[in-house]
Formats: C-alpha cells, structure tokens, sequence
C-alpha cells in the first residue's frame, strides 16, 4: 500500500515564499497555498499560484482550519512576514508542527519581540512606543543619548525606519510613520522608538526542525545613511563560519531563538555587535528575503528554503545531518542591492546593460526590479534599491573587481521617459 502524499500549507506567499513549493515539492510534498486577503497585496511580489495545487482564500479563520484539516498538512508555514500570526494559528488549531501561539506577537511586534528577550534575560535594546509623537519625542529627550531609532512595529525591509540625531527629527520620523501604512498596507497605529545600537550589523540565518537548529549563514551588511536618516542596504557579504564574530552571533541568536520559543522552521535574524556584543535588531520567523536558492546552493551548498522543507518532512533526517550544526562557506558571495537615484517612469530596460552584468564572472543573477510603466524613485530601503545582483566566486580579488564594474554599470540599465515640458 502506499504512502499518501504530504500536504505542506504556504500562507501569503509572497516574496521568497514563492521558493516553498519548488522546496517542497522536491521533498515529496503536495503544496497548499492560503491567501490571507481577498485580494493579491499589490506592494510585494505577487505568489505564483500556479506553483500550489490549490489556493485557499481565507474568510473565516475557523471555517479556514476545518478547510485545511482534510490535508493533515505536516506543515503550515508563512510565507512572508505578515503570515506569521495567522500560520501559528491555523498549525497550533490543526495540531501539527507548530511554535505554538503564547509568544506569536512577539515573534512578528518589534517591542514585544524585545520585550521577551528582556523578561527572558537576553541582551538587548532600551525602547519606548506610542500612538503619540509627542510621548515618543518626549522619551527621546529623556534619555538623552543621541541617536535614537525610529520605526513601525511591524513592517519589514527597513520600511520606514530612521535614525534620528535630534528631538525634530524623532518628530519627523514618528509622525511619518503614523500617518503611513506599512509595506502589508496596514495602518501603522504606533511608533517605535529604541535606542541606536553603535557596530557592525550581520544576518544570521537558521532553519529549526523541533528544536534541532542549523546555522544556514551569516552575512555582513554594509550600509549608506542618506542625509534623511534612512540607512540603504548595500552589499551583504557572506563570512566564514569560523571568522570572528561569527561564533558569538551564532550563540547569540540561539539565545533569541530560545527566548521566542522558537522550534520549527525557518527565521532570519539582523544582529549588531555593539561593545557590549552582539544585540538584535529584529528577527523574522520567515525566510531571508534575499534568498535565491540556486545562488546559496553555489555558495553554501544548501539554500534556507530546501532545508525548511525537509526540517518539515524528515525531521529525524534534518536532526541527524545538521542538528547543532553550521554552515560551509563554499566561495565568496555578495548579495548587492543597489541604490538609485533615477526618479520618473521606466520607459525601457536597456537589456545589453543586463547582459553586461550578467557577463561579468562572479555574477550569478540580476535581478530587475522595474518594468517599462513603472515609477522607480530614489532608493529610501530595500524595496526601492533598483536591482539585486547576485555575485559568487572562489577567487575574492575576481569577486570584488566584478562588484566594483557592476556598481559603474546599474544606473545604465533603466531608461526614462523625457519629462512632460
């Protein structure tokens, strides 16, 4: 008799969720997708429906549960930040793999993320929210240590974040980000307001499968502060696992992991090294949105959406081979966002600027953000950087030439439209 096929649940989708079904599929699983609005959100990269063998559109949440239970899914994982409530919901009331939902809110809330490491005895950062400007503007003040960090509780790619150097600027910034929607399109009812966190920042990604963790990669931002106070990505840079502080942030981010009761699946944690060692800034029970599993097979012989799968659908397997353990670096690697300036509408793609890129050895993939009809402005965070370049390469000097001739070559990739005079 056979096995019956497993059913894996993706909810929202979007963004480097779309490398789930592809993942799962691989690991001999039926995909499910759940759509959590009644319509596509329009500000992220839309799913591929196509990829799942059915979508759900959600209603009501209970009637959503009793819809999925059929499927016995081994798994109900999000797809994109904004899913990560609802997919501890829909696992804990299905009974399957799950983190469970007593510290949800903490896992997807920017304070009480914080806020849990603190109760929990884990380093981290003096902060403050409110609905109220003035009250954010006021702690600032009070505290008195300059610069402070200004942003939404919970949006995501440095979406609205600014850092402040004084008590206008806190205003400015607060009151932006309470009159805005974040990059969900949710209203932003409060601000927060933490203190700046002087070091080098890094990401650190790992999957979990019941507790058994695996360091999937590290990587060293570096970063441009525009005179605004919004601080631009710029190249992440893969390190060596054993390359200092690598270790530190390792065991560190295993300590927040601990404090968000975190056991199963994928979270991608951004971590400064201040003087008093590394503190986070925020951590995702999602996917790196930066992941592209072709690029991370070559560069660390394994990509964080195939390992999700199979930490799902063979976690004996998975606690076996990389329990406790942490990633090769394979060859050098840079994930390059690059800014802009461009400001108007896309009139064209100039593709042999694209061909000349993707010419270059290093280069894996470039990534186009913007088609013709697109309004593309100066660059304020990681939405808005014009392209992703995908650089990799066993021979660091090939590497970094590479990057510098990419950096001369975007801003030649989009044309725009002449200005209506």
């Amino acid at each position: 008799m056979s096995t019956p096929t497993p059913a894996a649940v993706v909810v929202d989708g979007y963004s480097a969720g779309n490398f789930y079904p592809a993942a799962f599929t691989a690991a001999g699983a039926r995909v499910i997708h759940v759509q959590s609005t009644p319509e596509l959100i329009p500000t992220m990269l839309a799913p591929d429906l196509t990829a799942y063998a059915e979508n759900i559109i959600a209603s009501d949440e209970a009637e959503l549960v009793e819809l999925l239970r059929p499927y016995d899914p081994v798994a109900v994982i999000p797809g994109q930040e904004s899913a990560v409530e609802l997919a501890d919901r829909l696992s804990e009331a299905l009974g399957v793999k799950s983190n469970g939902t007593a510290l949800s809110t903490a896992r997807r809330d920017k304070y009480e993320m914080i806020e849990a490491l603190r109760r929990a005895g884990v380093r981290c950062a003096d902060q403050f929210k409110s609905d109220d400007a003035a009250a954010v503007v006021k702690w600032a003040e009070d505290r008195a240590s300059w610069p402070v960090v200004v942003k939404p509780l919970s949006s995501a790619a440095s979406d609205g974040v600014f850092i402040c150097e004084a008590a206008d600027q806190v205003r400015d910034a607060a009151e932006h980000v309470l009159s805005a929607r974040d990059i969900f399109g949710r209203a932003n009812t409060e601000a927060l307001v933490q203190e700046y966190l002087e070091g080098t920042e890094y990401v650190v990604d790992t999957v979990s499968s019941d507790g058994h963790r695996f360091a999937s990669g590290v990587w060293k931002y570096e970063k441009t502060l525009l005179p605004s106070g919004q601080n631009i990505y710029n190249r992440d840079i893969l390190l060596a696992p054993d390359e200092e502080p690598v270790p530190a942030l390792i065991s560190y981010v295993h300590e927040v992991l601990d404090a968000l009761a975190v056991s199963w699946g994928p979270a991608h944690a951004e971590v400064i090294v201040t003087d008093r060692g590394p503190v986070l800034v925020e951590i995702a029970t999602r996917l790196n949105g930066q992941t592209n599993p072709g690029f991370q097979e070559l560069c660390l012989g394994h990509d964080q959406a195939g390992l999700t799968a199979r930490a799902y659908t063979d976690p004996d397997g998975f606690a076996r081979t990389h329990g406790g353990r942490v990633y090769r670096k394979l060859r050098s690697a840079y994930s390059y966002n690059t800014p802009t300036t461009l400001d108007g509408i896309v009139a064209a793609v100039d593709e042999e600027a694209v061909a000349a890129i993707n010419a270059l050895p290093s280069v894996f993939l470039t990534s186009v953000k913007y088609r013709p009809g697109a309004r593309i402005r100066p660059t304020t965070d990681l939405l808005t950087a014009a392209l992703r370049i995908y650089l990799t390469s066993d021979d660091d000097e090939t590497l970094v030439a590479d990057y510098e001739v990419a950096r001369r070559l975007k801003d030649g990739v989009y044309r725009l439209e002449e200005p209506v005079r």
